[in-house]
């Protein structure tokens, strides 16, 4: 088990470098760590006060804020409800949303895109329409708030479907918080954050916030170079550096993380 934050010297000298630093970068999941799950994805809101402190953040300066989701990019300004909204980085980290509206996306190859389409298909072949989730770089299937038996049959059916396919097109099927998809092997969070840290200033202090095992990726590629931090409600085996039970020592954090900004902490 991981320490608490608060006994954390991880933690504390994370923070001191943030308060000496010019800017630092901190990266946030979206589903599990800004926000609760949600059965119904379309309405999973942000824990109370994670929106109104991520804006403070940004109003203060000297933060590149990212939000790194496994959702499609242009899903998150929604639901997180900040104007100007963040850096957001989609499906992965293939597609980039800037604050300033412009966006950029990795070519996907047209095997992989023909893959992808044949996917879908033949899992609605498989009647699991209303479970499957397109993105630019994967095609998904959840099965969150469903009981034990319709679990069972939802996840058999959508990898019995999706592993034959992973054979073609350079595709690697990953499974997620209540689900599997099939992706692009390049569509990963830890690559995301390697290039990303080969283009910024090395002293640049980075925090990454995750939940799930797709953000274990970036755990491990950061870790001896920022800080890790694993949110959830129960700890777990993790590569996260330190642990954080949302929704109040999440708001602790931010809130030390606007201090040392303005250089209080």
């Amino acid at each position: 088990m991981r320490a608490t934050a608060i006994v954390s010297a991880a933690y504390n000298d994370f923070f001191r470098s943030l308060t000496a630093a010019k800017q630092g970068v901190l990266m946030l999941d979206y589903d599990g760590t800004v926000a609760p799950f949600s059965r119904d994805r379309r309405h999973a809101s942000p824990y109370p006060g994670i929106s109104e402190s991520l804006a403070e953040i940004m109003r203060t300066g000297g933060t590149r804020l990212i939000i790194v989701s496994g959702r499609s990019a242009r899903d998150i300004p929604r639901l997180l409800g900040i104007q100007p909204p963040p850096e957001i980085w989609g499906s992965h980290g293939v597609e980039r949303l800037y604050s300033d509206g412009r966006y950029e996306e990795i070519d996907v190859n047209d095997d992989a895109l023909q893959a992808l389409g044949e996917a879908e298909v033949r899992l609605d072949e498989q009647c699991l329409g209303p479970h499957i989730e397109v993105k630019l770089a994967a095609v998904a299937v959840h099965w969150r708030g469903l009981d034990s038996s319709e679990t069972l049959k939802v996840r058999s059916r959508a990898y019995q479907t999706l592993k034959p396919m992973t054979s073609r097109a350079d595709l690697t099927l990953a499974e997620f918080d209540e689900g599997v998809e099939l992706r692009l092997r390049s569509a990963n969070k830890g690559e995301a954050v390697r290039h990303f840290l080969r283009d910024i200033n090395p002293m640049t202090p980075v925090a990454y916030l995750g939940d799930d095992v797709d953000d274990e990726d970036a755990f491990r590629v950061l870790n001896g170079r920022g800080l890790t931090v694993l949110v959830k409600p129960k700890s777990r085996f993790t590569a996260a550096q330190i642990w954080l039970r949302p929704p109040a020592e999440l708001v602790g954090f931010l809130i030390d993380w606007k201090l040392a900004c303005r250089g209080k902490l």
